[in-house]
């Protein structure tokens, strides 16, 4: 970092594997934001991303991540370690990628994010960093305000309620006097200890605003938000925090909180006009308008304003529009006197009729607002009857427009026009580039947020999850409610799948309500369409709710169902905007975003939508083919397995399986027991080569011919030959087999005969009652390789106590490092089950194996055990 004093410094490795990329996202956020360095933890947070995606994706190594701060900013250093990078000559230019391009995006970035970075190269690794710069804040200007006639001084309806609210290191509340509890509703021994957020109403966009967690940190601020009261209102209020220490080091935050109403009691004042007389020269135009210095945001900068405005004029109301790229619609973005909350964020024409009172471009005086109805779209029903609209241009472009209206008709002529149009002249140009400065960082917070969302859906193939990612995604960084839609086929209708809103307790509430409504048509039209049918549904049921109760004479305390009614059509009836789900040209469902009351969605957020349903869109369908994929996976391996085991007289079976392979139900290994004829039972255990699908597809073809084969009369070396041609015949997509074949006859003296064939498997183990263990088989030539086999059958008598042991190759090649469980290991376990059942021998050969190692069974497994049961001893 040049000259610049290193502070700290937090370094980590990251293995070359997938989940390493969001790993090191993590760190690189969490040290950045312990560091408070938060201007510039997005930028950060994307450059590594890409750098360390290179290293342990493309270039297939580890990735160091160094981070150092110093007073002035942060540098991130990226290494990899691939052994064979060629070291670039001097003279040779940098290739840079293209953006299109899945890889090599990093420097690209760097080049445009960073404030300086570089590429270092070693003979065994390879550093790319970058510089982030902290932005210059000005230092804090204390002001007073002028000695005012008690004339005009702010008026109160009652005695101020100043709400005292401290928080501790980690936002808990500490303290909470009288007036908290008198303005909310809440007592002090009811919120101590709990988080400050937990009662606050944030007005929060992603990537633009402080949030409240920031706030308490910082060591002054000022600004509106609203607290949820105990009756669960949102309750506007004004608050100024400053951030103070203990004579032990130990910070905390005093909250000082007014009603939105009461601002002035708080708000620092604004630097009055003044003029310089000793050379006859005013302050800058912008600074008597706005007041010094100007706010660091656009929200500040705006509300500013039209505060300013308003006093300018006397007004009773003031309005500021900004203009879209296009230059077609203006939004809402401040207002005073206004509900607010209903307007922000809503769009108008810029050309709203014809004539100069039609248009956004050109001043315009309206005497008497009930004359021209719908003149001014943002003041119908608001009681406003005279208003002056300007417009705010930079070079000649249209930008916004700023307006001032009055109650009374007739207040307003062209020399008030042109006063406004003098200041906002004076703010024009400071506004764009405030607003130019919110996109960019808009931008980049978007850009952080598709990055963390498409590693998030790219993380699970799991339908119900996906679901609930893309909600979770949306509540409340978007939207303050979300609803998915699902379509399982063409001819299906949509289904409700998922509902989410920021209040848990509101969720039944709005399932039930979108749950009697009609779903949105699935239109296969990109973008965000409105949809109404929310709104008005939640209406209609406040409506009714309010009626019944009121002609049931009900009591002041509501029930909870009419609260939770109530709640609920509050929480539907602002906008509310559907999204396609639109994957491999086909609509599979729609994401529904929603605002509370009179609220409306700004272009970039849901321009942020619409590329965050894009990817969703994608790993539903993504979702939905790979569960369908595995449910015909199942049902197909679930039919190659036996149907279950026949009970055989005397003699006690037991069979223990185990896939190898995340889904897989059968793999290469398989057995069968099944009865011939005349009291004759087959029995098969085998092992074909490889695992999944291929694998299971000859498992199929050799259980079903050794049955077929058996019940026709066949001896086990007939049978065995005649598998072997079968599987030859499969030609290419033969695979080489080893099986053990035998049939069982139970005998009358409590005995069991056996005739086995080992064709190329591991050999079966007898165990008798003194323990002693030893080979049933003899080895022969394994199936699908030879064509002419010469095969035989053994003979084994079991006697009562005994017991007759299969395995596939699972079992004995079980491995930890160098070592290797064998036969030898098997016969050793084999040997400590002597008086065990049938089932307790499987079980306790299945638990040594698995103990054996600790990473789970690479290969498939197959336990077949056979005992002859003791006769009971006669008392």
């Amino acid at each position: 970092m040049g000259s610049a004093v290193i502070t700290a410094r937090a370094a980590a490795t990251f293995e070359p594997v997938g989940r390493s990329v969001a790993t090191a996202r993590a760190f690189v956020r969490d040290t950045l934001q312990g560091w408070g360095y938060n201007d510039v933890v997005d930028d950060a947070v994307v450059l590594t991303s890409e750098l360390v995606t290179n290293a342990v994706v493309h270039a297939g190594t580890a990735a160091d991540v160094l981070c150092l701060r110093s007073r002035d900013g942060v540098r991130v250093e990226v290494a990899d370690h691939y052994p064979e990078r060629e070291v670039p000559l001097q003279s040779s230019a940098l290739d840079f990628g293209s953006p299109d391009r899945e890889n090599g995006r990093g420097l690209l970035l760097c080049a445009a994010l960073a404030a300086r970075w570089g590429v270092e190269y070693s003979p065994t690794r390879k550093h790319v960093w970058f510089q982030l710069n902290l932005p210059e804040r000005p230092v804090g200007i204390r002001s007073a305000g002028p000695v005012l006639p008690t004339s005009l001084l702010p008026v109160t309806d009652q005695r101020v309620r100043v709400a005292v609210v401290q928080t501790d290191r980690s936002g808990s509340i500490a303290a909470w006097n009288d007036d908290a509890a008198y303005l909310f509703g809440h007592a002090a021994e009811q919120v101590t200890g709990k988080q400050l957020t937990d009662f606050v109403a944030w007005p929060h966009t992603p990537g633009t605003n402080t949030g409240i967690v920031d706030a308490l940190q910082l060591s002054r601020w000022e600004g509106s938000y609203g607290i949820r009261g105990a009756d669960g209102r949102i309750i506007a209020v004004y608050a100024s925090h400053l951030r103070v220490r203990d004579t032990d080091g130990e910070p905390s935050t005093v909250c000082l909180l007014v009603r939105e109403d009461e601002r002035a009691v708080l708000q620092s004042p604004v630097r009055a006009p003044v003029t310089d007389t000793s050379e006859n020269r005013t302050t800058d135009p912008f600074e008597v308008f706005i007041g010094s210095p100007a706010p660091d945001d656009l929200d500040g900068l705006l509300q500013r304003t039209v505060e300013r405005a308003r006093d300018m004029l006397d007004a009773d109301a003031a309005f500021l529009l900004l203009a879209t790229d296009d230059e077609t619609e203006l939004e809402v973005r401040a207002t005073t006197g206004l509900p607010s909350a209903r307007q922000r964020f809503a769009r108008v024409p810029v050309e709203a009729g014809t004539g100069r009172y039609g248009s956004a471009r050109m001043p315009a005086v309206h005497e008497d607002l009930n004359a021209v109805r719908g003149a001014v779209p943002l003041l119908t029903d608001t009681g406003m009857r005279s208003v002056v609209t300007v417009p705010l241009k930079v070079e000649g472009r249209l930008t916004g427009s700023l307006g001032v209206a009055a109650e009374a008709a007739g207040r307003y002529t062209n020399e008030e026009a042109l006063r406004l149009q003098f200041a906002a002249d004076r703010i024009a140009l400071a506004v764009e580039s405030a607003r130019l400065g919110e996109l960019e960082r808009l931008r980049r917070g978007s850009l952080s947020f598709l990055v963390e969302a498409s590693d998030l859906l790219a993380g699970t193939l799991d339908r119900d999850q996906t679901l609930a990612l893309m909600a979770q995604m949306t509540v409340p960084t978007l939207a303050t409610w979300c609803a998915v839609y699902t379509i399982a086929d063409q001819s299906s209708d949509p289904y409700l799948s998922y509902v989410l809103h920021e209040d848990e307790d509101l969720i039944d509430g709005l399932k039930a309500l979108l749950s009697k409504i009609d779903p949105p048509d699935p239109v296969p039209t990109p973008g965000a369409r409105v949809w109404a049918a929310p709104s008005e549904a939640g209406h209609r049921a406040a409506l009714s709710t309010s009626t019944r109760s009121l002609d049931h004479d009900a009591p002041l305390s509501m029930s909870m169902a009419t609260r939770t009614i109530l709640a609920t059509a509050q929480a539907v009836g602002g906008e509310t905007v559907v999204l396609p789900l639109v994957a491999r040209n086909r609509v599979i469902g729609m994401l529904t975003l929603g605002k509370p009351s009179d609220d409306h969605f700004r272009q970039e957020i849901l321009e942020l939508a619409e590329d965050l349903s894009r990817r969703a869109a994608l790993a539903l369908d993504n979702a939905r083919l790979y569960s369908e994929r595995m449910a015909i996976s199942q049902s197909l391996q679930r039919s190659l397995l036996p149907p279950g085991l026949p009970d055989v007289p005397n003699v006690e079976i037991e069979v223990i399986y185990r896939a190898a392979g995340e889904g897989n139900e059968v793999g290469g290994d398989f057995y069968d027991v099944f009865p011939i004829h005349d009291g004759a039972y087959g029995f098969a255990i085998g092992d074909v080569c490889g695992t999944g699908p291929e694998a299971a597809a000859v498992t199929g073809l050799a259980r079903h011919a050794l049955r077929l084969l058996a019940r026709e009369g066949f001896g086990g070396p007939a049978v065995l030959e005649r598998l072997n041609a079968a599987i030859l015949d499969e030609g290419a997509r033969s695979r080489f087999l080893t099986l053990l074949y035998g049939e069982l006859w139970p005998q009358e003296d409590g005995s069991a005969l056996l005739k086995v064939v080992c064709a190329g498997h591991p050999l079966p183990l007898r165990l008798r009652q003194d323990g002693s263990v030893e080979a049933a088989a003899e080895p022969q030539p394994l199936l699908g390789v030879l064509e002419d086999l010469d095969l035989y059958e053994e003979e084994v008598t079991l006697n009562p106590g005994d017991v007759l042991l299969c395995v596939t190759d699972g079992v004995t090649e079980r491995r930890e490092g160098a070592r290797m469980l064998g036969d030898d290991g098997l016969a050793d376990v084999l040997s400590t089950c002597t008086g065990l059942t049938a089932g307790a021998v499987a079980a306790r050969i299945l638990r040594a194996v698995e103990r054996f190692a600790a990473e789970p069974a690479s290969d498939d497994m197959a336990i077949l055990a056979m005992r002859v049961p003791e006769p009971p001893h006669n008392v």
